[in-house]
């Protein structure tokens, strides 16, 4: 894998609403700028090797970095792949789409639910939204919620960003009714 850089967001909402939130509602975002590892060989059929050697270093990577950013336990959480022009989106779906990656942070996070995920190809500072949602029950609708986050210069045409998203807390907030009151 061959990492430019890794960024690190942490927001705390404050107030929601013109009301206080208690507790401080924070969220946090890890990001890595990667070289895309298929960038400049064309139409690659096969995937699984690059699968394979990067997809578990970039979980290993970003999962512990996430959750130590959060500096409370997950509640929820997501994840996101973001390609250069030069490559597919195909290419970030696979490095994010595969337990080699996303059990790191399942594992890190105590989570058992799928992790809610964006791809998209974009140019460099392109913004994007990670959805996130609860850890163990994604019907959980307090806990459906996005961040937005962009990499200034990021990423290049040959590159890939890779990021994960993790919540301490739902909204701010949130009062919705649980789903199970509609069936």
């Amino acid at each position: 894998m061959n990492l430019r850089k890794i960024l690190t967001y942490v927001e705390d909402i404050h107030a929601e609403g013109g009301r206080p939130v208690g507790p401080v509602a924070r969220t946090a975002v890890v990001l890595a700028v990667i070289e895309n590892p298929w960038a400049g060989q064309g139409f690659v059929t096969d995937l699984l090797p690059g699968i394979d050697e990067v997809a578990p270093q970039l979980g290993e990577l970003l999962a512990p970095r996430v959750v130590e950013a959060l500096g409370a336990p997950v509640e929820a959480y997501g994840k996101a792949a973001v390609v250069g022009l030069d490559g597919e989106v195909e290419h970030g779906s696979a490095l994010i789409h595969t337990l080699k990656f996303g059990d790191h942070f399942r594992k890190a996070a105590n989570a058992t639910t799928l992790l809610p995920a964006v791809e998209k190809r974009a140019v460099a500072g392109g913004v994007f939204d990670i959805p996130l949602k609860h850890i163990t029950d994604a019907t959980v609708r307090s806990h459906h919620q996005s961040i937005e986050v962009r990499v200034p210069d990021g990423p290049r045409a040959d590159e890939i960003v890779i990021g994960l998203a993790a919540a301490a807390q739902g909204r701010p907030q949130a009062r919705l009714a649980p789903l199970a009151t509609e069936q």
